[in-house]
């Protein structure tokens, strides 16, 4: 998936990986995580399976930078997966395997993970919140201005989706928390299947 996410961008024009990156942390992070190492060893296979080609480019006073360009197979790659008919609705969340098993710990154990999980998901929310996406910085290089509103409707996921984690990590921990203190019972799913 992010060979295609960087193939997307470079369908845009040539970039530098540098440049890749950066585009990743400004607007792709609110629904898409990526490492640099992960960039570049993409951009490496990229290049093995001809979609995408580099070329240094020279610099005065400054080192040279490698752009990185798609190529006529790249794109048709590109396309390919664009029209894959498979809108599929991904389920598999670590947070909620996890999750699923906690009764292994304790009730303090795992109100101590929800809260770390709570801390851990404020710190993103907000560093969301307070770096606005880049999308009209962008979208001044887009050849078609319909692109910047696709790229708004991802974005409105990504902030929607982060702000419904944060609301369901923080009921598991009060709920934990109203256990803790003996003011909720705990109910058994085989005795009231309809709780669910």
């Amino acid at each position: 998936m992010l060979k295609h996410g960087i193939l997307g961008l470079l369908n845009y024009g040539s970039m530098t990986g540098y440049e890749i990156n950066k585009a990743f942390r400004d607007s792709l992070s609110y629904f898409w995580n990526a490492q640099t190492s992960q960039i570049y060893r993409e951009l490496q296979t990229l290049k093995k399976n001809g979609w995408a080609t580099d070329e240094v480019v020279e610099q005065t006073g400054k080192p040279d930078k490698k752009a990185f360009s798609i190529t006529e197979s790249g794109r048709e790659e590109l396309n390919r997966w664009l029209v894959e008919d498979n809108a599929e609705f991904v389920t598999r969340l670590p947070v909620l395997m996890k999750t699923f098993f906690r009764g292994e710990r304790s009730v303090d154990e795992n109100i101590d993970y929800f809260t770390k999980l709570s801390d851990t998901v404020m710190a993103f929310l907000s560093k969301l919140q307070n770096e606005p996406p880049k999308v009209a910085d962008y979208a001044k290089n887009l050849r078609d201005p319909i692109d910047a509103i696709y790229w708004k409707m991802t974005v409105e996921f990504g902030a929607m989706y982060v702000q419904m984690f944060l609301d369901w990590v923080n009921k598991c921990k009060e709920e934990l928390e109203e256990i803790k203190n003996g003011n909720q019972e705990i109910q058994n799913t085989a005795d009231n299947p309809d709780r669910f």
